[in-house]
């Protein structure tokens, strides 16, 4: 093995997509720093539906109501996710198979995670989406628009 390669993260993530009452989805925003952004695909500086990896021996849906309460304080039941997107998601940096999620109910006040992996945080309408919106994420919101899974 070459030592002076670079290795590449390979994995398993999770999306999750919360609507408000004015069917708006939430999006945060990454922190701008590379070292604080905590994104093993480097999308730092870019809106991101809550979002991560999926741990050894989790499945998605434990996964999604796990990042969903540490990134947001928001609380979800696992029977109220559902899987409504399945991605690839590959740059140069890292090769993730991405699930989407969509929390269908909800509970708790919105605070966002206490770090500086976030910046700041929005509600968007999805004709009016940020124009730095991450891939993964991006690809998880036109599959739940389009009907579509993959």
């Amino acid at each position: 093995m070459n030592k002076n390669k670079e290795i590449k993260n390979v994995g398993i993530g999770v999306g999750v997509i919360v609507l408000n009452e004015n069917k708006e989805v939430l999006l945060l925003l990454r922190n701008e720093d590379a070292s604080l952004a905590d994104s093993d695909m480097r999308l730092e500086g870019t809106y991101t539906l809550p979002s991560g990896k999926v741990k050894f021996g989790e499945n998605f849906e434990s996964a999604g109501k796990r990042k969903l309460k540490e990134e947001t304080s928001l609380d979800v039941n696992l029977e109220d996710l559902e899987v409504i997107s399945l991605s690839s998601d590959i740059n140069e940096y890292a090769h993730f198979a991405t699930i989407g999620l969509i929390a269908n109910n909800y509970k708790g006040t919105f605070k966002l995670k206490d770090s500086k992996e976030f910046t700041s945080y929005g509600w968007y309408k999805f004709d009016n989406l940020p124009k730095n919106l991450c891939t993964p994420s991006k690809t998880i919101i036109n599959n739940y628009i389009n009907k579509t899974i993959y």
